[in-house]
């Protein structure tokens, strides 16, 4: 007799250490936008593994490309190079500012990398004793022991301590209290161009501008954490494309002048989740001065850029760069704050819609994990983001028919009695 839905999670559960609490629900399969569970019940799914699947599930392409490398050769040493890391690192290299790339397996590794290449930087560059970080309050980078140190949650697990020392943290949006942190010890500055668990918050271009000339003249190493916000979930190929600023635009009251603006460019930057399409794999990526520092020895990874992983990227990537792609996701992403703008005025429960591109926030008047289980309920997936926001995280090549199905289904929600 096959075990019920109830008894696999329950019996899942009891093997499993408890770092999640399930859903009462099995994904069994997906295709495009849309999940399925073993009840046969279907999702419109804007969770996507938290903005990984961002071709949507079963994408012909990416189907095609692993069955292709799966036949070939899944893994080999780091020390051998194949074609599809190739294909991969020259995708990242040609489409972004940065030079060199290090493959990892997850955002955490990304981020940890980072930190490392930005420490043996200053050591060789600035001074042996300078080894600080700033962050920011409401970030998150990950949850190894580095990762965990850069992320503000690391205040409220003191059962983790001592974490890396040296670590500050400023207000997101206020370049003032950086300022106040920097001292010949600085080593970088870490910041999410969007806090996503903190949030869905973005920076402002010209606070982002201001760190970057706080970095120039302090010689710190300036790192964007990219891993939600990144790889297309803006509208452009890498986050910080995103946000444009003139040059002197943090001198000058914050005036952009359109004419002379340009993207704010970091020196490192950590990608994942959705370069891999739901595969994981991530990357460390910097520009030739940083990247120079690593060499034989000081760093290095057992399954980071394997054939597999590699021949995912490049195909995910490949649909990225592709002529229209990236021009849709901003169209959709318009689409979809147009339609909530338009329900909040219909609603008196839709509180607030923050976020950019396609990492959208709602906050609304029903507390948020009886409204998440209500969407899912009703046919949308979604996840939670800060304290009190929906997060909606549909694929990069969305319709305008399934943002306004999502559209919907809120508005259908937020009529029930709760």
């Amino acid at each position: 007799m096959p075990l019920s839905t109830q008894d696999i999670i329950e019996q899942t559960a009891e093997f499993t250490m408890k770092t999640y609490a399930f859903q009462p629900a099995i994904l069994s399969h997906g295709k495009g936008s849309y999940a399925f569970d073993t009840d046969g019940n279907q999702y419109l799914d804007f969770a996507i593994g938290i903005a990984v699947a961002s071709l949507g599930h079963a994408h012909p392409k990416m189907i095609a490309a692993i069955n292709d490398q799966v036949s070939k050769m899944i893994a080999c040493q780091a020390s051998y190079t194949n074609e599809t890391r190739l294909k991969a690192t020259k995708l990242l290299i040609d489409n972004g500012c940065f030079d060199e790339v290090f493959f990892t397996n997850s955002g955490t590794e990304s981020v940890e990398c980072a930190l490392k290449l930005a420490r043996k930087w200053v050591y060789d560059n600035k001074s042996k004793d300078a080894h600080e970080i700033i962050a920011f309050r409401n970030s998150f980078h990950g949850r190894s022991m580095g990762a965990a140190s850069v992320t503000e949650k690391a205040l409220s697990q003191p059962y983790y301590a001592p974490y890396v020392p040296g670590v500050h943290f400023a207000q997101f949006n206020d370049l003032e209290s950086v300022k106040v942190l920097i001292n010949d010890k600085t080593a970088a500055i870490i910041v999410e161009p969007v806090q996503g668990e903190g949030g869905l918050n973005p920076a402002t271009p010209q606070f982002l501008r201001g760190l970057r000339a706080l970095c120039d003249a302090h010689k710190i190493v300036l790192i964007f954490d990219e891993v939600q916000c990144g790889s297309g979930r803006l509208g452009t190929f890498y986050a910080y494309q995103s946000f444009e600023c003139c040059p002197d635009c943090h001198d000058n009251g914050g005036v952009v002048v359109e004419s002379n603006a340009a993207p704010v460019e970091p020196d490192i930057a950590c990608l994942a989740k959705g370069m891999g399409g739901g595969f994981p794999v991530g990357a460390c990526v910097a520009k030739k001065e940083f990247a120079q520092v690593f060499v034989p020895g000081t760093h290095g990874t057992t399954y980071g850029g394997n054939p597999l992983a590699c021949a995912v990227v490049a195909c995910v990537l490949g649909e990225f760069a592709s002529k229209g792609f990236l021009e849709h996701t901003r169209a959709m992403a318009d689409l979809f704050n147009q339609e909530l703008v338009v329900l909040q005025g219909r609603s008196n429960k839709l509180r607030r819609i923050t976020g950019k591109g396609l990492m959208v926030g709602i906050e609304t008047e029903v507390p948020i994990k009886e409204m998440i289980s209500k969407l899912r309920q009703n046919g949308l997936m979604a996840t939670q983001a800060g304290a009190d926001l929906v997060r909606l995280t549909p694929p990069l090549n969305v319709s305008a028919e399934e943002i306004r199905e999502a559209v919907a289904i809120i508005e259908r929600t937020l009529k029930e009695d709760f």
